[in-house]
């Protein structure tokens, strides 16, 4: 159920937060009215935090304490009342380029700083995954005209492993004998166009396709081939193990959230034992229309989190990539009670150096060869 907020619930929401992030300490009307120029009343304050914890946003972890956010108030405040801090995003940049060197050409040495940098400045454990190892080249590609207006798309990779998708075939195609046998002769020419173009390839590069250069009458087959390609890109490399940088674990397991060493052994099991569930959850795979845009930032708030040892934690992760093709991802894992603004600002200032990173030192070709 949405929840719709006026501007003083708005202020009074944000300006708990604020302090509990600051403090961890449960927040009553009273240090709000000294804390914050908020131009009303501690009774009013009172009034609108009973509202906020009818509303689910706010709750009282003890009788006699003032309160705290719930993840749903962590939620209104990421999406609705908070921006991205410039000045911690900058810093990030300048300690990336000031504490790593591109030019030896070392991934792994590379990847390992920006996890430590990245765990220092935001005080939480950093998890950067090792780019995926897409090299499953395409060897032979054809497309088989189905009944009900499916297409059959088969891929055979250099390994001769074989992968097929249905796909819908355009309205128009659809229609009498006649039509079939004209489908099935445009199909021929679409696999040999697509031969042509894609052989040798690794099919993550499939994204970058010039699929203008089909003639017009084929170019209704694009956005289906294009998302079937992609889908069989991500099956077949959603099974290999990915390594991920892992720093700042000692730290942030000393913060008060984290005082029950059954909730610390569990989460630490997840980081050490289990990164392959942990990798798939970070690794947010985008869809066809959003890899043209700019990469997205994810943030997972404490019950979001589909791992139950991570569901009194917050997640926050954006893709690396060679130009528009994800490559691995950068994370950080704290506390629900973090510094959202600069939390997601390092991590975006992160994600956005690597990509930079990777190009200069001509990742993406090295791993092609």
């Amino acid at each position: 159920m949405e929840v719709r907020l006026n501007d003083r619930q708005q202020h009074i929401l944000w300006a708990t937060i604020r302090h509990y992030i600051a403090t961890a300490e449960p927040v009553g009307s009273k240090t709000l009215v000294e804390e914050f120029d908020l131009g009303v009343s501690s009774a009013t304050i009172r009034n609108v935090m009973v509202v906020l914890e009818k509303s689910g946003l706010l709750y009282q972890p003890h009788t006699s304490a003032g309160r705290i956010p719930s993840d749903s108030g962590y939620r209104i405040y990421v999406d609705q009342l908070m921006t991205p801090s410039e000045s911690s995003a900058k810093q990030m940049e300048l300690a990336l380029q000031r504490g790593l060197k591109c030019e030896d050409r070392n991934l792994e040495i590379l990847l390992d700083g920006a996890a430590q940098i990245l765990a220092t400045l935001s005080g939480c454990i950093s998890l950067i995954t090792m780019p995926k190892n897409n090299t499953a080249m395409l060897r032979h590609l054809q497309l088989v005209q189905m009944e009900a207006g499916q297409v059959l798309l088969i891929v055979v990779t250099n390994s001769l492993e074989t992968h097929s998708k249905l796909m819908d075939l355009p309205a128009s195609k659809e229609g009498n004998q006649a039509d079939v046998e004209a489908t099935d002769r445009e199909l021929q020419i679409v696999s040999n166009f697509l031969n042509a173009h894609l052989r040798g390839k690794s099919l993550s590069e499939i994204a970058n396709l010039e699929w203008s250069e089909l003639d017009r009458e084929f170019q209704l087959y694009g956005e289906s081939l294009k998302k079937s390609l992609m889908q069989l890109e991500r099956h077949t490399s959603q099974s290999a193990a990915t390594q991920i940088m892992i720093k700042g674990m000692a730290s942030v397991l000393r913060q008060p959230e984290f005082a029950e060493i059954n909730q610390v052994q569990t989460i630490v099991q997840l980081l050490e034992e289990e990164q392959d569930q942990l990798s798939r959850l970070i690794f947010d795979e985008p869809d066809v229309e959003e890899i043209e845009n700019k990469p997205r930032v994810t943030v997972r708030i404490g019950s979001e989190n589909p791992l139950e040892p991570i569901r009194t934690c917050t997640l926050i992760s954006s893709n690396y990539r060679h130009g528009s093709i994800p490559l691995g991802s950068v994370g950080i894992l704290g506390p629900t009670r973090m510094d959202y603004e600069g939390a997601i600002a390092v991590v975006t200032a992160a994600a956005d150096y690597l990509s930079e990173a990777l190009s200069y030192i001509n990742y993406f070709k090295k791993i092609k060869n």
